[in-house]
């Protein structure tokens, strides 16, 4: 199936997804991939579906959705590989265009290195780029990348890239258990700073991965990436990314039922906690309720206390 959805989407509201490339050509085996283990890495960009075989699966599927009065904020480049290893994907960009709906893609940029992947890239209007580590032992270790790939060269395509992009640009960093990242949050908050996101989502495998040793981070590990992110970039550029797609800040007059929406996508400090209380007219036993439940976590950093929605996907 090429075209599937729309399905909610906390970076791009409601998106229509595009499969432009099968089951599971890639350029990197991922430890924590939820699609399963790369059946074929490669590297060389080449054809794999016709363009207008592509536009007209999508047209259908938008006929349909606007049919039954279906929002779509973006028609996404999200497939079971990498995009970019589409050598098509620009025509296909342009064919799309014609459906009048902005037009995103999710790319772990490990061709972002290649001018004509770039030139790709810059017809959209938003791309996410993954930004697991900066450190070439880490990224070997979780991104496990063709053996020709180079960081260095990935790493500077990505900056060209955003030099040159007038659209949205986000990334993502996944965290997995298991994991010493020693200082590389740092490092990766440095590199964040020079490549200006609009935004950069902290996440965590929340599907079963590709290799079963892989949990998702610890609630603390999360907390700390965020705090980090957050000093060198602003909290208004770093979210958490790590599974509640649907009701994310979804205010419903629900004190509980907030409190944890909006602690599933950053951390709150007690002061803010206290304050959102105060304004729904609640008291901090609802935090004593939600701790005693488990659905909501404390933490620790730099001697200031946080609660953040315990991940689900632990258990």
């Amino acid at each position: 199936m090429i075209a599937f959805g729309p399905v909610p989407s906390r970076r791009l509201g409601k998106s229509l997804g595009v499969n432009n490339i099968p089951d599971k050509v890639c350029t990197y085996a991922c430890v924590y991939c939820q699609i399963g283990k790369t059946l074929k890495m490669e590297i060389e960009r080449r054809p794999f579906y016709e363009p207008g075989q592509i536009f007209r699966e999508v047209e259908e599927k938008v006929q349909e959705a606007r049919e039954r009065n279906e929002r779509m904020d973006y028609i996404t480049f999200v497939p079971d590989g990498e995009p970019t290893l589409d050598i098509n994907l620009g025509k296909e960009i342009d064919l799309l265009r014609e459906l009048g709906i902005k037009l995103a893609a999710l790319t772990n940029a490990s061709l972002i290195w290649r001018e004509d992947v770039r030139e790709d890239l810059l017809k959209l209007d938003f791309v996410s780029l993954k930004v697991d580590a900066v450190s070439e032992p880490l990224w070997r270790r979780i991104d496990r990348p063709h053996k020709s790939l180079s960081l260095e060269k990935i790493l500077k395509g990505m900056l060209e890239f955003r030099k040159e992009f007038k659209g949205k640009v986000v990334t993502e960093t996944m965290l997995i258990d298991g994991i010493d990242y020693g200082d590389e949050f740092g490092k990766i908050a440095e590199f964040l700073r020079e490549l200006k996101p609009d935004k950069a989502y902290i996440a965590v495998p929340t599907r079963p991965p590709a290799e079963s040793w892989v949990k998702p981070a610890k609630e603390e590990l999360i907390n700390h990436a965020y705090q980090v992110f957050s000093e060198v970039l602003g909290e208004e550029h770093v979210e958490y990314l790590i599974g509640y797609e649907g009701n994310a800040f979804a205010f419903t007059g629900n004190v509980e039922e907030d409190l944890l929406s909006i602690t599933s996508v950053h951390p709150m400090r007690e002061d803010a906690v206290k304050e959102f209380l105060k304004k729904a007219n609640a008291d901090w036993s609802v935090v004593e309720k939600l701790l005693k439940e488990g659905e909501l976590i404390e933490l620790e950093y730099n001697g200031k206390k946080f609660y953040m929605r315990r991940l689900k996907s632990r258990e």
